[in-house]
């Protein structure tokens, strides 16, 4: 399951990094966060961990600190704030923000989604990593 989750997630990252060359903000960002959750569940599945079936896991990661590697510790606490930036956000890179009439394809700008994009590619790989040995 890990690695079926680890997997789906590096694909996820493909789709939001061509979103991001075909000017697709809000699709890279949507990918980008279904990316992280994926990569952030494989971490939990290789430790044989139940997750909440939610976006957000941040509170399953923080539970299994003390069995996590190094290189993931040393950067938890940006994997956590990236999970809960990017399920604060999934929505409206779906739908936009339909009360203030903004659809998702100009709710965010070129420059946010590229760095999104980036910080998920970095976090994406480290959680793949544990999720392969």
């Amino acid at each position: 399951m890990a690695r079926d989750y680890a997997e789906r997630a590096q694909w996820s990252l493909k789709e939001a990094d061509d979103a991001l060359k075909n000017g697709k903000s809000a699709i890279c960002v949507r990918r980008s966060q279904e990316a992280l959750e994926l990569a952030a569940k494989a971490v939990l599945r290789r430790l044989a961990i139940e997750y909440p079936h939610e976006h957000d896991v941040s509170d399953a990661l923080d539970a299994a600190a003390e069995r996590l590697p190094p290189y993931i510790t040393g950067r938890l606490e940006e994997l956590k704030a990236m999970l809960i930036e990017l399920a604060r956000v999934r929505g409206p890179a779906f739908y936009g923000y339909e009360v203030e009439e903004i659809p998702a394809s100009e709710a965010f700008t070129f420059e946010y989604a590229s760095g999104t994009l980036e910080k998920t590619r970095r976090l994406v790989q480290l959680c793949t990593r544990f999720a392969a040995e």
